[in-house]
C-alpha cells in the first residue's frame, strides 16, 4: 500500500527520492519500492527517515497493512496429536479485493436462483 503521509511530507520538504535513497543508503529503486509499499520499510528506517524529515514519526508512519491468518491443520503432525499451525500474511488490499469478488458472486448465485424460481 503506498505510503501517501511519507510522500506527501516528503514533497513539501523539497525532499527528493534519490536524497532519501542517499540517506539510508540504498539505490533509489529500492526506496521506489518503499514508498509504493511492494517493499516493507523497517522500523529503523521509519525512524531516519522522520530525523531527515525533522517531523514526529508519527505524522509519516503507516502501518505494512497486512492481515496474518493461523490455520489449524491436523491433517500432519509429529504424532502426538499435535498438527501444524501455519502462519499466512496476506496483504489487505488482496483480502479486500478477494471479499469484493466474493460478494459478487453471491448476488450473481442470488439472481440466478430468482430466475430459476421463475420457471
Amino acid at each position: 500500500m503506498e505510503k501517501t503521509k511519507l510522500i506527501e511530507v516528503r514533497k513539501r520538504k523539497n525532499m527528493s527520492q534519490e536524497k532519501m535513497a542517499d540517506i539510508l543508503c540504498m539505490d533509489v529503486s529500492n526506496y521506489n519500492r518503499r514508498e509504493k509499499g511492494t517493499a516493507k520499510i523497517s522500523l529503523q528506517e521509519w525512524q531516519k527517515i522522520a530525523e531527515t524529515l525533522e517531523i514526529p514519526l508519527e505524522e509519516i508512519y503507516e502501518n505494512e497493512e497486512s492481515l496474518v491468518f493461523i490455520f489449524n491443520d491436523n491433517s500432519t503432525g509429529n504424532g502426538n496429536g499435535v498438527g501444524n499451525i501455519n502462519n499466512y500474511n496476506i496483504p489487505l488490499s488482496i483480502w479486500e479485493s478477494q471479499k469484493k469478488y466474493i460478494e459478487k458472486l453471491e448476488a450473481e448465485i442470488e439472481s440466478l436462483k430468482a430466475e430459476i424460481d421463475k420457471k
